[in-house]
């Protein structure tokens, strides 16, 4: 049998290559980008093992979201020449992932359940109450945003008021990602409600095209960026 696992995708002919944790991205002409998604999978900054064919899954899982969702906020898409494969406009990406919570979850070092549960109450600039129980849903969706680590390095909390003071997003941008981050969760929650689904968490990135346009990026309301329950 064949071997179907795409645990990489190495073309030397193309320039300024990236290689993330599930993806290999590469320079094309006229200020695109290629991006191939591999069948790698990563869970806590760590490549854990490859899956066939989890890469054209979580290509056309992305593709699903963003042709639903470019009404609230554009995206970098141009084409998909492969199931695998995007091509896409290049950007500048921003230096802070706009992560969204609507319950109090998760299990690593900067998720808001962790930190509640060492006694913290104050968290990426919110207050939460004392008494709240595990995986409780929020009053109401909240963003607490991180730093972008590239090249395998780990996000570290951030605050909006350290984003602003830091210079890493302008107020007008920070205005832009985190007016579209809330209007695409609610987009995110209400589709997946009718399946039967709860939308927990998710993180988007944005970027910068040559235009000076915001863009989301990478994917979006995919299992590799977001948590979802079964809604019974």
């Amino acid at each position: 049998m064949p071997n179907r696992v795409l645990d990489h995708a190495r073309i030397p002919e193309l320039p300024n290559p990236y290689f993330g944790k599930v993806r290999d991205c590469y320079d094309l002409p006229d200020n695109r980008r290629i991006l191939i998604t591999t069948d790698r999978i990563s869970a806590f900054d760590r490549i854990l093992a490859a899956i066939p064919f989890k890469g054209q899954v979580l290509t056309q899982m992305a593709r699903f979201w963003f042709e639903n969702t470019d009404d609230i906020c554009p995206n970098h898409v141009l084409d998909y020449p492969d199931p695998n494969v995007v091509i896409g406009k290049k950007l500048e990406i921003l230096p802070v992932e706009i992560v969204v919570r609507g319950y109090l979850a998760g299990t690593t070092s900067t998720s808001i359940l962790t930190r509640y549960k060492k006694g913290e109450r104050v968290m990426y600039g919110h207050e939460f109450p004392d008494g709240l129980r595990d995986n409780a849903k929020l009053a109401e969706p909240i963003i607490t945003p991180t730093t972008k680590a590239f090249d395998g390095g780990h996000d570290e909390p951030l605050t909006a008021d350290e984003i602003l003071s830091r210079g890493l997003l302008s107020q007008e941008q920070w205005q832009t990602v985190s007016t579209a981050a809330l209007a695409l969760f609610k987009r995110g929650q209400e589709m997946v409600a009718r399946q039967g689904f709860i939308l927990v968490d998710t993180k988007y990135e944005f970027g910068i095209d040559a235009d000076g346009t915001i863009l989301l990026a990478d994917e979006i309301h995919t299992p590799d960026s977001s948590r979802f329950w079964l809604a019974d």
